[in-house]
């Protein structure tokens, strides 16, 4: 009933939104051009990079976070920044020929990205989307993988009632996703799959550590929970089964057959 409740309330919104003047499309044209030097502090960089890049207009309601973190061996302070357009996804949705179905499949497109400062170049990248629910924002954490010196970044996402896994690196100042895996799928029914996503202590053929995939054991969410959303608790079991182990030579992560 909770995520009948949610989505009506969604489809309420649509068809507000709807109705509201769509003058404000071409105001993306009068955003000025990102100079870095005008800018006290990252923040005020970065939502300007953000709307230029995406170009979003000043009337649209998006949010950001930056995330800080030494993520390469300059030893600067880089920063991944998270960017969520829920609003626009709604209103792109209130305009196709079935918003409710846009909605009941969680409104799925690009409406998640990250962008990644460089702090010993002082610049914010292009745009990475990540195709995935806008209703859960990304969730990144930090961990060491390539070096003790420096971390790497785990963004987690969603799409529908499944969870998945990015793992990135940061190589010639440009991020660089390494390996994917689901944290679940199938929330909600019979056939639902977990799984616990670790890192060695070393690599097997590289000083990259090794990815070890084990199986989870999953709660079962509540029969109200909305399971576009619902975030489970996952305990990861004695059953390994993968290991995955990165080759620099090839720049990514195999498994042996």
């Amino acid at each position: 009933m909770k995520s009948l409740y949610i989505l009506f309330k969604v489809l309420v919104l649509i068809i507000f939104m709807n109705s509201c003047n769509d003058s404000d499309q071409d105001e993306t044209s009068e955003i000025p051009k990102v100079k870095a030097k005008k800018y006290k502090n990252l923040d005020a960089y970065a939502k300007e990079h953000i709307k230029l890049q995406l170009r979003i207009p000043n009337s649209e309601k998006f949010t950001f976070k930056i995330l800080k973190e030494h993520l390469d061996n300059d030893g600067k302070i880089d920063a991944v920044i998270t960017v969520n357009r829920m609003a626009f996804a709604i209103k792109e949705a209130s305009k196709s020929p079935n918003p409710a179905k846009k909605a009941e499949l969680g409104f799925m497109g690009n409406y998640n990205y990250i962008f990644y400062y460089d702090g010993g170049l002082d610049l914010i990248s292009p745009p990475i989307a990540i195709p995935s629910s806008p209703l859960v924002p990304l969730n990144v954490t930090f961990t060491n993988i390539n070096s003790f010196d420096f971390k790497d970044f785990l963004i987690d996402f969603r799409i529908r009632n499944a969870s998945y896994k990015d793992v990135y690196t940061i190589a010639n100042h440009t991020p660089r996703r390494i390996f994917q895996w689901k944290n679940f799928d199938g929330l909600g029914s019979k056939n639902v799959e977990a799984y616990s996503i670790q890192f060695s202590a070393i690599g097997q053929y590289s000083n990259v550590k090794d990815i070890l995939i084990y199986e989870g054991s999953i709660e079962s969410p509540p029969k109200s929970s909305d399971l576009n959303t619902y975030e489970p608790k996952i305990k990861a079991t004695n059953k390994l089964i993968h290991t995955f182990f990165y080759l620099e030579k090839e720049g990514k992560y195999f498994t042996k057959k």
